[in-house]
């Protein structure tokens, strides 16, 4: 019997990996789930769950950044939509790789190999592996960009609306602001639509002009219509857009700001 955590951002892709699993009752036991990454990372080291299925793209923090960052490491069994990712060495290093919509006849394969694993040796050699990998696959990415590729900016931020897939113009995007454990993306005409990135990837993807403001905002700087004086050395970024939003700028934020007030 395997204690097991479903994490996925995406609340009917829990509902059908539940409704799936219902049928391995022998075998799983559902003890929790998890909207995001930051929820998981917190409910595994809370729980210690046997094993967990887990999304890669998510709010908050990925997949990989949740694995990267725990100090209890379960059995991994990834389940995504995104099969760029479905490469041969996560395969060999998790229990499996499932892609969405998950079949049925492919997660009883799945459920076949995890009986398999009964030998506490062989699982945390798995687990090793898995956490190498995932610093290898990191410097990987890193060393294969070229230069060229690491300096030419995003031009759009995608986004998921229902069952489509938005590519919002930088020049369309005000503003990015996080709230609770969910970073959303606020356009000029006032529109907000959730995001899958953290403010710190974003950070490191966006051109220069946008500007991290505070530990929760990043700022599109050619749409800053003035900055107003605030209390405790904090100032008011003004947007152009169709609110005026006002964006609070962070105390530790001072060199960003001097940035934005050489602009």
């Amino acid at each position: 019997m395997f204690k097991t955590i479903l994490i996925d951002d995406e609340p009917l892709a829990i509902s059908r990996l539940k409704r799936l699993l219902s049928h391995y009752s022998s075998v799983i036991t559902i003890i929790d789930e998890a909207h995001n990454g930051q929820e998981g990372l917190e409910k595994i080291e809370a729980q210690k769950p046997d094993l967990i299925f887990l999304d890669i793209e998510m709010p908050l923090m990925t997949g990989f950044e949740m694995l990267s960052s725990l100090s209890y490491m379960p059995k991994v069994i990834f389940s995504t939509a995104y099969d760029q990712y479905a490469i041969r060495a996560f395969e060999e290093n998790s229990v499996d790789y499932l892609l969405k919509p998950i079949e049925s006849e492919r997660l009883e394969k799945t459920i076949e190999k995890l009986k398999k694993l009964d030998d506490k040796k062989e699982d945390n050699s798995l687990n090793a592996n898995l956490l190498q990998l995932l610093e290898q696959f990191k410097a990987k990415e890193d060393t294969q960009r070229t230069p060229a590729q690491k300096q030419t900016p995003a031009h759009s931020i995608s986004v998921k609306s229902g069952e489509r897939i938005l590519f919002i113009p930088l020049t369309d995007i005000s503003y990015f602001e996080a709230e609770d454990k969910y970073v959303f993306l606020n356009t000029t005409d006032g529109k907000q639509y959730l995001t899958n990135y953290t403010i710190t990837s974003l950070e490191e993807k966006l051109p220069d002009h946008f500007v991290r403001v505070s530990r929760s905002s990043i700022v599109n700087s050619h749409l800053i219509k003035e900055l107003q004086k605030y209390f405790n050395g904090k100032y008011l970024v003004v947007m152009r857009d169709t609110k005026a939003t006002k964006v609070e700028t962070g105390s530790t934020y001072g060199d960003n700001l001097k940035r934005l007030m050489e602009i």
